[in-house]
């Protein structure tokens, strides 16, 4: 299975992640947590990342998710829940600030 490189800013940290992978299975790869996360089904929030690079690399936001988005006033197109991506590409991120 093919791997993809995900980089978390601004610390350059690179993980590589099978394709298809979620971006919060970076737990099973790193010890400390590098992308907060709760639910890991899109209803709270906790994984707001900024995508710098790489947005196709993604996956295509579904409407939940992006109204989710728009109700934390992320609408703006840079923003994802991370334990809605699944890694296609390589792609650059860092959690979004609060």
């Amino acid at each position: 299975m093919p791997l993809n490189k995900l980089t978390l800013m601004p610390d350059r940290v690179e993980i590589l992640l099978p394709d298809g992978s979620c971006l919060t299975d970076i737990e099973y790869e790193r010890p400390e947590q590098l992308i907060p996360f709760g639910c890991r089904s899109g209803a709270c929030g906790a994984c707001v990342i900024e995508v710098l690079d790489g947005s196709a690399a993604l996956g295509e936001a579904d409407p939940d998710e992006t109204d989710f988005l728009e109700d934390l006033g992320r609408a703006d197109g840079n923003h994802r829940l991370a334990c809605q991506c699944r890694l296609l590409g390589a792609a650059t991120v860092r959690v979004a600030q609060q």
